[in-house]
Order: structure tokens, then sequence, then C-alpha cells
């Protein structure tokens, strides 16, 4: 079985940052949006660095108008995802940008994203679940409006909550009231920290918001007593190479210390963040993997497994899941 058949599971993916450029372009000449500025020549999206790639993120997410938009939006990256072998999927959402924090267009807008995710696992065969993040660098106050959108539409398919944004803004204990009530509607809890915030960021985003999963976390590397908490404490690293060495937080896949965290039984997971942006997929960075580090089919079935084991969906799916990866001789 290439690897690109392997069955995967993703933890780590911003939907609309998964949204194909075509997808994007098509829907702002739909709507006579002059967005040209934020596509290369060749169609790809064009931006320097990682804060140039918030602007042009955004200005791409503003092309999205609408639970429909959402819903085509959902069935776009769900094919790409499933051509990639994954089967389970957990993808960051935002009430910012679906209906402005405003709970009751939020439920339309998570309604839409549902029912293409439910059509997705019909034909394609993956399964999708949802966290909302609140946007870091839009401020506590706003994440407040966000958690309580999160808090009021938490169940079985909507899973978890967690922050995005710029790591640099701001303290992780200005956003404990929003993930305090995140938690208390029982969802899971996430949070970006450690790609370039550093080594504290990762140690102060657990003393401060207690989550059980970082978002990337690579930079704990740097800190050998809190790589040592991690993997004492069972969290998890949604780790996203691709993404950390296209964005430069590594110069190189041989750099990234994916392999060291590993070694020292910190329990990590593969996700492409947005895939799009950093010319990637999933298939692509366990082929990166494996050239890099020499990892097999059995470590990325390891890999598979822990990530779902990880996952913040119920137990009927995650014993479902777990049996689909199970190889075929078993």
């Amino acid at each position: 079985m290439s690897l690109k058949d392997l069955p995967k599971v993703e933890l780590h993916l911003h939907l609309e940052g998964a949204a194909p450029p075509a997808f994007i372009a098509g829907l702002a000449k739909e709507k006579n949006l002059d967005i040209s500025g934020i596509f290369k020549p060749a169609g790809t999206y064009d931006y320097v660095d990682f804060w140039h790639f918030l602007e042009i993120y955004e200005a791409a997410t503003s092309t999205l108008h609408s639970p429909e938009d959402y819903h085509r939006l959902t069935l776009a990256v769900l094919e790409e995802s499933a051509a990639n072998g994954v089967i389970y999927s957990e993808t960051f959402l935002s009430p910012d940008f679906c209906g402005g924090r405003d709970l009751a267009a939020w439920r339309e807008y998570l309604a839409a994203i549902r029912e293409a995710a439910d059509e997705a696992e019909r034909t394609m065969g993956i399964t999708l679940r949802g966290i909302v993040t609140c946007i870091r660098h839009f401020g506590p106050e706003k994440a407040k409006e966000t958690a309580l959108c999160a808090a009021e539409t938490a169940g079985d398919w909507l899973v978890g909550f967690g922050m995005a944004g710029d790591e640099l803004k701001g303290k992780p204990g200005d956003f404990a009231y929003s993930f305090d009530m995140a938690r208390e509607a029982g969802l899971g809890i996430t949070v970006h920290a450690g790609e370039w915030g550093g080594a504290d960021s990762v140690r102060n985003t657990l003393s401060d918001l207690r989550p059980s999963r970082i978002g990337h976390g690579v930079r704990a590397i740097e800190d050998p007593g809190l790589v040592d908490k991690l993997a004492e404490e069972g969290i998890v690293l949604e780790v996203c190479p691709g993404s950390n060495v296209f964005l430069g937080v590594y110069p190189n896949w041989s750099d990234h210390p994916i392999q060291k965290l590993r070694e020292r039984g910190v329990k990590v997971t593969v996700s492409t963040d947005d895939p799009p942006f950093f010319h990637t997929t999933m298939a692509r960075e366990y082929d990166r993997l494996a050239e890099t580090f020499g990892w097999e089919e059995g470590d990325f079935g390891a890999l598979a497994t822990d990530a779902i084991n990880a996952a913040f969906c119920d137990e009927n799916t995650r014993t479902r899941i777990l049996k689909q990866l199970e190889p075929a001789d078993v």
C-alpha cells in the first residue's frame, strides 16, 4: 500500500485555510470581488511571511458570505482530504467569520457545514468534526462571544474549542474565561502555541488554559523539562511539519523536531494546517516524513492511532475509526 492510500487522521486543519485557491477565485468572480492581489500568476496564494499570511487568509475568507458558501467550501475541502487518504478530520471553525459571532447566524452556518460533512461521509467515506476557535489577535472580549457560540452548539458534532491567530498577541491567561466556558460545556480544549512564541508559550498555555492538545507546540523542544512534562502528562501535539518549514519556523525538514519529540515520548500527530497556502497535502506530509526520518507504514499506523485516541469525538466514532485503521491482514 502506498503512503497516499494509508488511512489517515488529521486533527489540525483550518477550514477556510484549506480552501483551494481556485475555489476562492471562483467565489470572488461570482460576486464581482477583486481579490486578485492575493494570488500569484500561477493561481496560488501569494504572501511573504506569517503575518502577511494572516492578512491574505482573511482576504480569502472575505469571499465567504453565506451558509451556502460554507457548505460548498466544506465539500471542496473534504474532497481533497479524502483523496489523500484522510478518514477522520477535525477542522477549526470560527464564528468570527461565520456570522460575526451572532449566535443565530452561527447556528445557520454550522448547520450548513454539518450538512456538507454528512454528505461527504456518505459519498466519500470521510468523517468530520468541528472545533470552534477564537482569534487571538481579535482580543479576549470577542473570544468570550465566540466561546458562547461554541458552548451553545456543543454536542456530538461540534466537539472542541481552541484559539488560533497571532500567538504573540496577549497572554493565554487573558482568555481563561472563554476556555472555562467551553470546558464547562463539555468541549475538548486545544490551543495554538509554541509555533512563534517559543517554549514559554507552551508552558504558559498549559498552566493558564489546561488543554489536552497543543496546536503546533514544536518549540517545546527548546526546553527539555517542558518536553518531559508533555510526555508525562500525555499532552498531544498537533504537529504541522510542512507548515513549519514553509513559514520558516525551521529551515528544512531535517531540522524539524518532530522525530526528537517522538523519541522523547511526546505524543505527536501530523496535520496540514492550511494546506494550499503551504503547498502540501496529508500524503505529501507522509512522503516527506518517510524521506527525512525513515518512517515506515508501522510508524504511520501508530501516528494515526494516537491521533484518533486524542480526537474529541464520541467513543462510538473513535471505535469505528480505530477499526478502519487496523491493518488489512488483521
